[in-house]
């Protein structure tokens, strides 16, 4: 088992791309610290095709710089099938935590992946830009769209961010709805221009962040294509309903 101690965590995304597992070596452990409470942002991306990996999340619980069996009592997962990308967002205090990405038992030969890493500002503290994930998981994979879709998901301290990936077309139109909140989530519109899978400077298109339960809204967009929406909580738990309602634009 590899480990590797990644130091305090920040905003600034840390990055291990083209990382590998292999079957004699099945297990990456990434150790690192936060500060102060943040949420943090973990992004499991690029999966080799055929393969499965899955990532865990563990708090150093008798602060002893080991993930030991005590550790292990109390974590998180993000463990989807074949190479789907994984995420966990999760709102914690200061303390030393361990990031562990496991391959799955059935994969072949060497499983490869990029892992990204931060450490973003609680919800509510400051503006949505500094609070939501500054990664970009394809957690939801909406393809091109082609008439209206709805979802519905939920958002809270063990899931502070969902992030939805789709496409538009030449001459399609798109308005976004976030609604059927019981505390406040807000939402953003990001186009990954140079492709790194991180929100980087100048690529969130738009936001709405009204307060309390009231439904968030981005309309008339154009442009065609790739795009992340990212739903974000604001004050706590809540269920919300998201609709992407497209249409054409006259030549």
């Amino acid at each position: 088992m590899a480990l590797l101690n990644l130091g305090t965590l920040g905003s600034t995304p840390v990055v291990k791309n083209n990382s590998d597992l292999t079957t004699s070596d099945p297990t990456d452990v990434f150790q690192f610290k936060i500060s102060s409470g943040k949420n943090l942002n973990l992004s499991l991306t690029n999966i080799s095709a055929g393969d499965d990996a899955d990532i865990r999340l563990f708090r150093d619980a008798n602060n002893n710089g080991v993930l030991d069996s005590l550790d292990r009592n109390v974590g998180l997962v993000s463990s989807r099938g074949s190479n789907q990308d994984e995420a966990i967002n999760f709102k914690t205090s200061s303390g030393t935590f361990f990031a562990e990405v496991s391959r799955f038992a059935s994969s072949s030969g060497d499983v490869s992946y990029n892992l990204a890493l931060s450490a973003t500002e609680p919800a509510g503290t400051l503006p949505i830009s500094a609070s939501s994930s500054n990664l970009l998981p394809k957690e939801f994979v909406l393809g091109d769209l082609s008439g209206n879709v709805t979802r519905t998901g939920n958002v809270s301290n063990t899931n502070t961010t969902d992030v939805y990936n789709f496409s538009l077309g030449f001459r399609q139109s798109v308005n976004i709805q976030l609604d059927g909140l019981s505390t406040d989530a807000d939402i953003r519109l990001i186009r990954d221009s140079n492709n790194n899978r991180i929100v980087d400077a100048g690529e969130v298109i738009r936001s709405s962040t009204n307060a309390g339960i009231t439904s968030e809204l981005i309309s008339n967009i154009t442009v065609a294509g790739n795009y992340f929406l990212q739903v974000t909580e604001a004050t706590g738990n809540t269920n919300y309903n998201l609709a992407f309602n497209e249409s054409s634009v006259p030549a």
